[in-house]
C-alpha cells in the first residue's frame, strides 16, 4: 500500500498582498499527477487545510475541486484533520457529503476517540493499515483550567493530556488491528527539536511550546503537521512534518518543499521516501549594502526572467536612506522582479512593505496584537504578563473552536 502524506496548505493565504491562488492551483493540480503516477492508495493531509477560519470562497472552490479530481485519480480514499488556522465549522460543512466519497474529514476532537479511527483499504477493499486521525488538540480538549494554576503546571498538564490522548488512541487501535496490520497517526502540533521558520504561528501562548515525541506511542508512523520545513523529528524515520507545499515567508524560500509517500505491505517493512515538489512562484533574499544589493538585481535582470520573482531586501549600512525604496523601484522597473519586503538596521523587518506600508489588523495576529497591548503596560508584572499570556490563548482557542 501506498499513503501520500502532505499538510499546511494555507489555502487563501496572502503573501504580503499577494495572492497564492495560483500556486496553489498548480500544487494540487501536480498532487493529482504524482498521486497517478505513484499509484497512491490514500492521502492524508494533517491539518491547516485553510490560512483562516474564514477562507475566500476561491480558496473553498480549490478544497472542493481537489477533492473532485482526486476521485477521478488512482487514489481511492481521502483523509483531512484540522490544524490551528482551520475552522472546525467550515470543515465540518461539507463532511457528511464527503463522506459519501470515501473522504474522511476530522475537525475537532470527538468524545469517542473511536470516531477518530479511519481503515486504510488496498483496491479490494481490504484492510491495510489503520489511521488514528487526530486534529490539532487544544487546550480546551485534553485539559481543564484550574484557577490560580502557574505558567509550568498548564504546561505540564496540557503536555500529558496530549500524551494521554494519543496513547488512549493507541490502545483502542491495538484492539482492533491485527498483529501485522500498521498504525498510523496524525498531528498537528510543534514537536521539541524541529526547526520553525517565521510563519509558523505559535499555538499554545504561555503555556506548551513543544511536545517531546518520546511521550507519542510506538505509532509504525506519525504524519505531522504545523511546522512548514520537511523533516524529521528526533531523526525519527517515521515522525516526520511533511512542510508546506509552498514557502510562506521569505526564510522558507532556499527549502525545497516536500510530501513524503509512505509504502508497506506489513509493519515489518515499511518505508518513507520523498518527493520534491516544484517551485511555482520564485522567492529571493537580496542582501548586502545599497552598491551589492544592486549588483545583485542586475545580475538578476540579466538572467531573462520569463516569470516573476518575489524579493525581499536586506540592506546591511548604518545610515538610512530617505530614498531608498525610489532607487529600488527603478532598479526593478519594466522587470519581472516584485520587491514586496525592504529592512534595514534602521527598519522593524516585520512591519516593512513596499506598497501601502500601513499598519492595520490585516496585518498582525489576534496573538500579536495581545502582547502588543501587554508590552505597552508598564504596571503589569512579567509573571502577570505571562498569566495573561496563557488565559488568552485559552480564550482564543475556545473562540476559534467555536467559529
Amino acid at each position: 500500500m501506498k499513503i501520500l502524506h502532505t499538510s499546511d496548505w494555507h489555502l487563501g493565504q496572502y503573501f504580503m498582498m499577494k495572492t497564492r491562488e495560483n500556486e496553489h492551483q498548480q500544487f494540487l493540480s501536480w498532487l493529482i499527477e504524482v498521486v497517478n503516477k505513484q499509484q497512491v492508495d490514500a492521502v492524508i493531509v494533517a491539518g491547516d487545510i485553510f490560512d483562516s477560519a474564514s477562507p475566500a470562497s476561491y480558496a473553498r472552490k480549490l478544497y472542493g475541486d481537489f477533492v473532485v479530481q482526486l476521485q477521478q485519480s488512482y487514489c481511492s480514499q481521502l483523509v483531512i484533520v484540522s490544524g490551528n488556522h482551520d475552522s472546525v465549522a467550515v470543515l465540518n460543512e461539507s463532511k457528511s457529503l464527503l463522506s459519501a466519497l470515501n473522504v474522511s474529514v476530522l475537525a475537532g476532537l470527538s468524545e469517542n476517540l473511536a470516531d477518530h479511527l479511519i481503515s486504510l483499504k488496498n483496491k479490494s477493499g481490504e484492510q491495510q493499515a489503520l489511521l488514528c486521525a487526530l486534529p490539532f488538540l487544544r487546550a480546551t480538549d485534553v485539559m481543564v483550567s484550574e484557577q490560580g494554576s502557574s505558567a509550568e503546571h498548564k504546561q505540564m498538564s496540557l503536555q500529558q493530556g496530549i500524551a494521554d490522548t494519543y496513547q488512549r488512541i493507541y490502545e483502542t487501535a491495538q484492539e482492533q488491528a491485527n498483529t501485522d496490520t500498521p498504525i498510523l497517526a496524525t498531528g498537528h502540533l510543534t514537536a521539541v527539536g524541529c526547526a520553525v521558520s517565521d510563519s509558523v504561528r505559535e499555538i499554545y501562548i504561555g503555556t506548551l511550546t513543544a511536545f517531546p515525541s518520546s511521550l507519542f506511542p510506538a505509532f509504525d508512523y506519525i504524519a505531522l503537521g504545523h511546522i512548514h520545513k520537511a523533516q524529521r523529528v528526533q531523526q525519527s524515520d517515521v515522525i516526520r512534518y511533511s512542510g508546506s507545499p509552498i514557502p510562506l515567508s521569505f526564510d522558507e524560500s532556499k527549502q525545497t518543499k516536500k510530501v513524503n509517500l509512505i509504502e508497506f505491505t506489513n509493519k515489518t517493512d515499511l518505508s518513507v521516501s520523498e518527493i520534491d515538489i516544484p517551485t511555482f512562484q520564485s522567492l529571493k533574499v537580496i542582501s548586502g549594502d545599497l552598491d551589492s544589493i544592486s549588483d545583485q538585481i542586475n545580475a538578476l535582470k540579466s538572467d531573462d526572467l520569463e516569470q516573476s520573482v518575489w524579493v525581499e531586501v536586506k540592506l546591511k549600512q548604518a545610515h538610512y536612506m530617505s530614498d531608498l525604496h525610489t532607487h529600488l523601484s527603478q532598479l526593478v522597473e519594466g522587470t519581472h522582479i516584485d520587491i514586496l519586503k525592504v529592512s534595514s538596521p534602521q527598519i522593524n523587518e516585520a512591519n516593512q512593505w513596499q506598497d501601502n506600508d500601513k499598519k492595520s489588523l490585516d496585518n498582525v495576529t489576534p496573538e500579536q496584537l495581545f502582547e502588543h497591548r501587554l508590552d505597552i503596560e508598564d504596571n503589569i508584572s512579567d509573571e502577570q504578563k505571562q498569566q495573561l499570556k496563557g488565559l488568552f490563548a485559552e480564550v482564543l482557542s475556545a473562540v476559534e473552536h467555536q467559529s
